[in-house]
């Protein structure tokens, strides 16, 4: 079976409340999983928006706070009780260290399961090494060797290259899954990933990036 490609940043509350909902869909459909983290900072600068910048304090009150807690009581997920500070630290170092650990040939959905865990449970510093450790000493890997590879040309380009096809698909958030090239943006719509695992739907998105197909409803 196709893969399911999970686009995301590796700080992604959404992704982290979805997380456990698409490794069930996945086992159930019989599909692996692709992680791709990409530079999310970077998106939204291409796009020309601040995803908190642009909400009145009301709805950023309701989209990073009620909506969040409704989310993860819904999923049925611990969740710390606030964003952590570290929240906006620099992400370069859990980004490599997951697809360092991927080359590696270690299970890419369970690193990044781990790096959100650690993040949304414990108000972990993803950019502060001593927490990438403590996540390879819980998955029992070698910290020292994933940063050697992290710190790689290679590494770096293959994270580069997924900030890249985010922009070109085009993606404008994480998370965002794939299934047989069909985008869905958002955990809540994780139950219409379910379904397109079984049956694919009658229309794809279309975008104004390509220029031979129309955009549904337009």
């Amino acid at each position: 079976a196709e893969p399911i490609e999970l686009f995301f940043s590796t700080h992604s509350v959404y992704a982290y409340i979805g997380h456990r909902r698409l490794l069930e869909i996945a086992t159930a459909a019989g599909r692996p999983i692709v992680c791709r983290p990409f530079d999310l900072n970077a998106l939204i600068a291409a796009n020309g928006f601040g995803l908190a910048g642009a909400l009145t304090p009301v709805r950023q009150a309701y989209f990073f706070g009620r909506e969040i807690e409704r989310w993860a009581e819904y999923r049925n997920v611990p969740l710390y009780h606030r964003i952590p500070d570290n929240h906006h630290h620099d992400l370069g170092l859990s980004s490599t260290f997951l697809i360092a650990a991927i080359n590696m040939g270690h299970d890419g959905i369970t690193v990044a399961g781990e790096i959100l865990r650690a993040h949304w449970i414990d108000g972990a510093d993803l950019a502060d090494p001593a927490t990438m450790i403590g996540i390879a000493q819980r998955l029992d890997l070698d910290a020292d060797t994933l940063f050697q590879v992290g710190r790689s040309a290679e590494v770096r380009s293959i994270y580069e290259a997924n900030t890249r096809e985010a922009l070109a698909r085009p993606i404008f958030g994480s998370p965002t899954y794939f299934v047989d090239g069909d985008m869905f943006y958002g955990q809540d719509r994780l139950e219409l990933v379910a379904r397109a695992c079984e049956r694919p739907f009658e229309h794809r998105w279309q975008t104004k990036t390509d220029p031979d197909r129309p955009i549904c409803g337009v």
